[in-house]
């Protein structure tokens, strides 16, 4: 008769325990399975029915042993099936578990290793079965002793995983039960052995699996690792990112050269599993602490890209912030200094192999995050304020930065807040929810830190500038509140800040006003510090956006540093907008006639009282009319080579005769001075030898502050004759005249000086520009020229003029050694500063290796002013130089030392280096 699962119920619910026992009886084993398969499948009771044929099969006879085995076998394969709905076979499983320890130990024995040979069939795909699987195997271990198969297993000890029938643990796993597998042994007693074992084949298991099933398969991985292997498991799951990238970068360095049939999964598919596994680590280390101190002690010996992105997750969870970050920035410049060592020694190149730079390491990271990696952008930018903060420059003696650019970065630190930079300005480019914050970190820290030099954050906020304009436009109210501050910051910041925000200021007409409403209040400013950045600020942006020089004229009644700001900015500005040549040349005429003397009989032809002032005993320089003068000579020279091509731009006829008018006017004004300096003495300055010079008295403050004024004209006169003389004679003699006064007025300064309580202890800047020394240069050493040489001959006769020239080149090179710029038009200018560079570098070792040192005048005692000497310290300092300011022009080169490749595109054709002597 067949099975009837409403009779089954009826009897199991009545009284009658025999009836159900003979009912169950008279069933076969076929009947029985059908009518447990049809309840399943209908959904309906099949719990009450198993549990019905439980109750009629009791454990203690052979006939409900069999019976409950029957069930066993026949439920395990029908959940696997697929064919039941899921909540129907987690009922039929939960059921199973709970009558599992009825099973005599050859039932459970049986159970096990039918387990076992599904798994390896690959019969487990579902995995809904393998919940019941630790039950019977720790049922198993409470066996002391099993009669299985051959006979005994065990003798007076415990069934372990390891000696039950065909273990799990020692055969080949079908890759579609490795999940299910591993979710099972959370739930199996194991040994750390044991353990140990199946987490290494469990790792195994890693490169046979799809991708996509890595990130579920170490969610169970890291539950598992709650029983021990903490070690292990991170290892595994961080080598296999680590392998996975480096495939990666194999196929993109390759490109086409790789076997398609070999080429790993899409970037972007093995990121967002990255991005996965890495919540998945986070989430575990949560909740584990062990897993947290074990992850920090994996990553210092397997840093990777993935490691990286993982240990910056971490630091989201408070209890590690600081450790992670330490470890970071450790690692960072342990590896920096590492690479560094490697560089210089060719014995440790070849005996350690080259690995990932850790900026490239950093970098990489960055640039994954962008595929959703939302969990690391927090720790990508506290990493990369971390590493400008701790090591940007520091200030040294007076404010003044020890180091330099961060694009010049050489050492460990310098490399470290260059990598912290890159980082925060790649992380701006790609994550719009932190580029608010970022800005504004970089902003709060360009007013906050002005005991510290802050040209890293400067550095950053233009590149952020230049790579996303519209971006910073977006935040443009947080730019504004900083210009509020720029009256309280220190000069050097405020240029970088204006020059930063420059290119936003021509498109933004808001914050272009806000700006021009800060500089002006700024200009009545009661701080010096505040009314010099205005003029800066106007000096900067005047030639571009602005276009209005009545601010700046203001700047005409303020003291000597806002006055000589103005004047070293003008040349600058005309040479942006010359439509604003006539306004700027009036305003320096106007100024000059101030201080000259329109009488052609008077002597001096200048005045000097009114360039200093006094407050008590106090004397100041309230005009400096050596720069005034500089000014007016380097922008009307500019003119004179601008007008040599044709009429400016935007000119009328008009407008040319009145430029015409006030150049001849000046001309005559300059060629004047010239004439009566040359008759003036240093009596008519009241500046001879019986003057007092000593700085411990008012009347030598103004004796001194006299004597650099009047050296400063000498200078400014003599380059502004040497450009007008067209290689006269006559012309240049005047000008070897006017030196020989300069040569006179510095002697009397330095004895003078020199003798007081408080000697000068600095010699003043000479107001020579780069561009006339090396036109000057070339024209003494090197000009073969026949038709100049009688006029040329007349400076060349004077050794002192020949020093004298050498030691000023001397003094620009090592400024822009110092500061990376120079005094005089163009300093700023890195690029035509380089080409002077290049010039001068050609003069001088022309002239070292060309007229030995021992021909020179042996009369001079002082080795110092041996002309050779100090070609060759010229040298040396510009080869320095070069080096630190200008390292991507240092070209290696195989047929010349590098140190002479960087100047042979700007060297003769003919010119090749000289061999050392």
């Amino acid at each position: 008769m067949g099975g009837d699962a409403g009779t089954l119920l009826q009897l199991s619910e009545g009284d009658g325990a025999r009836e159900l026992q003979r009912y169950l009886a008279s069933l076969s084993d076929d009947e029985l399975k059908s009518m447990i398969t049809n309840c399943a499948l209908k959904g309906k009771d099949v719990g009450a029915v198993i549990k019905a044929i439980f109750k009629g099969s009791p454990a203690g006879i052979s006939d409900g042993v069999k019976r409950r085995s029957l069930v066993y076998q026949h439920c395990i394969p029908l959940c696997e099936s697929g064919d039941l709905q899921t909540e129907v076979a987690s009922d039929i499983i939960g059921f199973l578990m709970l009558e599992t320890h009825s099973l005599p130990g050859p039932s459970l024995a049986h159970l096990a290793a039918g387990y076992v040979e599904a798994i390896k069939a690959g019969e487990m795909c579902s995995g809904r079965s393998l919940e019941l699987f630790p039950t019977i195997l720790t049922a198993l271990s409470a066996i002391e002793a099993l009669a299985y198969g051959k006979g005994e297993i065990l003798q007076n000890e415990r069934v372990t995983l390891k000696n039950t029938p065909s273990p799990p643990c020692f055969f080949l796993w079908d890759p579609t039960c490795v999940i299910h597998l591993t979710t099972m042994f959370r739930d199996v007693p194991l040994s750390s052995e044991e353990l140990q074992f199946v987490v290494e084949k469990v790792l195994r298991m890693f490169q046979k699996l799809d991708l996509q099933e890595i990130p579920p398969l170490v969610y169970q991985l890291l539950l598992l690792a709650a029983k021990g292997c903490k070690k292990i498991v991170l290892d595994g799951i961080i080598m296999y990112f680590k392998e996975q990238d480096d495939r990666h970068e194999d196929e993109q360095k390759n490109g086409e050269n790789m076997d398609v049939e070999v080429q790993s999964v899409p970037q972007d598919q093995l990121r967002h599993v990255e991005g996965t596994v890495i919540l998945h680590v986070v989430f575990a280390v949560q909740l584990d602490h062990e897993l947290g101190r074990e992850l920090l002690k994996t990553l210092k010996v397997i840093l990777c890209p993935f490691g990286v992105a993982l240990l910056l997750s971490v630091a989201r969870i408070q209890r590690y912030e600081e450790q992670v970050f330490d470890f970071l920035k450790g690692a960072i410049t342990k590896r920096f200094k590492d690479d560094q060592a490697l560089q210089n020694s060719r014995f440790l190149q070849d005996l350690i192999p080259q690995s990932c730079s850790v900026g490239q390491m950093i970098l990489d990271t960055v640039r994954n995050s962008v595929f959703g990696w939302d969990h690391v952008t927090k720790g990508l930018v506290e990493l990369g304020f971390m590493l400008m903060d701790s090591f940007g420059p520091k200030a040294g003696a007076f404010g003044k930065a020890l180091e330099g650019s961060t694009a010049l970065a050489k050492t460990p630190n310098q490399l470290a807040c260059r990598l912290g930079g890159q980082v925060l300005l790649d992380g701006f480019k790609m994550h719009e929810p932190i580029r608010g914050e970022i800005l504004e970190q970089v902003l709060n820290r360009l007013i906050t830190k002005t005991a510290s030099p802050v040209t890293h954050f400067i550095e950053l906020l233009s590149s952020m500038v230049v790579s996303a304009p519209m971006i910073i436009l977006e935040s443009s109210a947080k730019v504004t509140e900083t210009f509020d501050h720029l009256s309280f910051l220190p000069l050097t910041t405020v240029l970088g800040l204006l020059k930063a925000v420059q290119p936003l200021l021509k498109v933004s007409i808001s914050m272009k006003d806000s700006l021009i409403l800060v500089l002006r209040k700024a200009m009545f400013s009661s701080q010096l510090e505040g009314r010099k950045s205005a003029v800066s600020g106007f000096l900067l942006f005047v030639g571009y956006i602005l276009g209005d020089l009545g601010s700046l004229r203001r700047c005409l009644n303020q003291q000597a540093d806002v006055r000589l700001l103005l004047y070293e900015g003008f040349r600058d500005v005309l040479r942006h907008n010359s439509q604003l040549a006539s306004s700027i040349m009036q305003t320096l005429l106007s100024q000059l006639k101030r201080y000259y003397e329109p009488e052609q009989d008077l002597l001096p032809p200048l005045k000097l009282e009114p360039c200093i002032s006094a407050q008590g005993d106090q004397i100041f320089l309230q005009e400096p009319m050596a720069h005034l003068l500089s000014c007016t000579v380097h922008c009307l020279l500019w003119l004179r080579n601008v007008q040599t091509g044709g009429p400016m731009a935007g000119s009328d006829d008009d407008e040319e005769e009145e430029e015409e008018g006030y150049q001849t006017e000046l001309h005559a004004m300059l060629e004047s001075v010239t004439r009566r300096l040359m008759k003036s003495e240093l009596e008519d300055f009241e500046l001879d030898k019986s003057a007092e010079f000593s700085l411990s008295s008012s009347v030598g403050v103004k004796n001194n502050i006299y004597a650099v004024l009047v050296m400063g004209v000498y200078e400014v006169l003599i380059e502004y004759n040497f450009v007008m003389a067209n290689y006269s004679k006559n012309r240049f003699e005047e000008i070897l005249e006017l030196y020989r006064r300069h040569h006179k007025l510095s002697e009397i300064l330095h004895e003078k000086a020199g003798k007081g309580r408080v000697p000068s202890n600095k010699t003043p800047r000479s107001l020579l520009s780069m561009a006339f020394l090396s036109t000057l240069l070339s024209a003494l050493f090197r000009d073969n020229t026949q038709s100049r040489q009688d006029s040329l001959s007349v400076l060349r006769s004077c050794p002192d003029f020949l020093r004298y020239t050498v030691s000023v080149a001397l003094q620009k090179v090592q400024q822009l050694e110092e500061t990376g710029h120079t005094d005089g038009p163009e300093g700023q200018n890195a690029e035509k500063m380089f080409r002077h560079l290049c010039d001068i570098t050609c003069v001088l070792m022309w002239r070292y290796t060309n007229i030995p040192s021992a021909v020179e005048d042996s009369s001079k005692k002082d080795s110092s002013h041996n002309v050779s000497l100090l070609c060759l310290e010229g040298l040396l300092r510009i080869f320095s130089t070069v080096i630190e300011r200008y390292p991507h022009r240092m070209n290696l080169t195989v047929r010349r030392p590098s140190c002479w490749s960087v100047f042979s595109p700007y060297c003769p054709a003919n010119w090749t280096p000289p061999h050392p002597r």
